[in-house]
């Protein structure tokens, strides 16, 4: 299963395609494919940034094909200004998704950082840090909506399958975080 996490944003959005395989009779391994992030044009009106955020989206749809979104939900914003804008690019995402028929999967940002960490109240050094250690990779994913959404397409891959994540409870005393064998992306793309 190929697994798109998205960070959605309306200057920057970020992107992260992760794919679950089995590796020598090990179920739910994530492989790294690649990460990158959509921008916008700043200076130009709203109605044009969100134009070219719906049309760089399908460029990522239609290049990576995958067979689910992870996308994070908008929890909580201080900036009032900011979650106005946020909440419109989201929603031509959702918009892209519907039209590609992709199936797709909401989830917090405290749902992010427990799926990831083990912690819903992780800050996001600690977060990144842990997309890296537990994909692998030998750097943090730059820039930061990147590696957030590698994130959320990690907390989908947990919650699809039904495991506990790390800080919950589990009756048996293997440790409740998978491990992973991860390959990682050779380059990051932006369309």
């Amino acid at each position: 299963m190929r697994i798109l996490g998205v960070d959605p944003g309306f200057g920057l959005i970020g992107f992260g395609l992760v794919q679950v395989a089995s590796i020598q009779g090990q179920k739910g391994v994530l492989h790294v494919e690649d990460w990158g992030t959509i921008s916008t044009t700043i200076g130009l009106p709203d109605e044009q940034r969100l134009l070219e955020a719906y049309t760089d989206f399908t460029k990522v749809l239609d290049h990576f094909q995958p067979d689910v979104v992870a996308i994070e939900k908008i929890f909580y914003f201080r900036n009032a200004t900011t979650i106005i804008p946020v909440t419109q690019a989201r929603g031509v995402l959702l918009l892209a998704l519907a039209q590609a028929k992709i199936p797709y999967a909401e989830y917090t940002p405290m749902q992010v950082k427990q799926a990831v960490t083990g912690s819903g109240k992780a800050k996001k050094p600690e977060v990144q840090r842990m997309v890296a250690q537990l994909l692998g990779l030998e750097k943090i994913p730059r820039p930061d909506d990147a590696a957030d959404a590698l994130a959320v397409a990690m907390c989908h891959q947990l919650h699809s399958r039904g495991m506990k994540t790390p800080g919950e409870k589990s009756d048996s005393r293997k440790s409740s975080h998978p491990r992973r064998y991860v390959k990682p992306a050779t380059q990051a793309i932006t369309p």
